[in-house]
């Protein structure tokens, strides 16, 4: 399976404190069946003020870390941005790194606050889309603004952005709201990907495979494995085919 969103690069943002974290937290990854794992540290300006440079040096030490003890996943990387004006200037300066591409769009993984969907949201996106470059909305489910209106998504799936899901709250761990978030947008065949967000060995695992069969009761199988496997090895394979380091820095 193939994970776009975790925070297993070592001490640069609320994910693997360290190298040793993030190394158990590898191994734990590819224990649960995860073979490709794409690194999304927050680029979160004045707390995670994480840019190309910082990702680049933290993802470079975990993945000479994995060769020196064998642990055989693939690694790329690439951010979780939040919405955030100072983003587009990064970006204009070519200071983010992004998940891949698809259809000549770039995909960038865009985050919201959890409280709410803030005012300018949509002329955010709408910026990115006409830089070229297409949403990949990191787990609308557990906004809480989500939670009490699903259909203030609706908006920004019509605009055009993808929509990746917590494998997690798919199978109950974030609670029923988040799961019934979740299950109307896989319901909606609206879901592009499924993914972790794992930012440690215990409470917030590396981990998908009760998601995806989770997805299949609501989806089926074939729909549900599509969204561990094909969609996202079809935005992220650039990372899987070259080295990102090599590419960004």
């Amino acid at each position: 399976m193939i994970d776009l969103h975790c925070h297993i690069l070592p001490g640069i943002d609320d994910g693997a404190s360290d190298l040793p974290t993030a190394l158990m937290m590898l191994r734990l990854a590819a224990t649960n069946g995860i073979t490709h794992m794409v690194a999304t540290p927050h680029i979160h300006p004045g707390r995670f003020d994480n840019d190309i440079r910082t990702i680049g040096d933290a993802y470079r030490l975990l993945k000479e870390g994995a060769k020196e003890q064998g642990i055989n996943v693939k690694l790329g990387m690439a951010a979780e941005v939040r919405i955030d004006p100072i983003a587009i200037s990064m970006l204009s300066d070519e200071r983010i790194p992004f998940i891949g591409e698809r259809d000549g769009e770039k995909i960038l993984l865009v985050e919201m606050p959890h409280s709410h969907i803030p005012a300018g949201t949509d002329k955010f996106l709408t910026r990115l889309l006409d830089l070229g470059i297409r949403p990949l909305i990191a787990h609308p489910e557990r906004n809480k603004e989500a939670m009490r209106n699903p259909e203030r998504l609706t908006p920004l799936i019509e605009m055009g952005c993808l929509m990746q899901v917590t494998a997690s709250s798919v199978s109950g761990s974030f609670g029923h709201q988040a799961y019934m978030v979740a299950a109307g947008l896989l319901e909606q065949g609206a879901v592009e990907i499924l993914a972790s967000d794992a930012h440690n060995t215990r409470h917030r695992p590396p981990e998908l495979f009760p998601g995806m069969e989770s997805a299949a009761d609501i989806i089926g199988r074939e729909e549900a494995l599509k969204l561990v496997l094909d969609n996202p090895m079809r935005l992220a394979w650039s990372q899987f085919s070259k080295t990102p380091v090599d590419i960004f820095l």
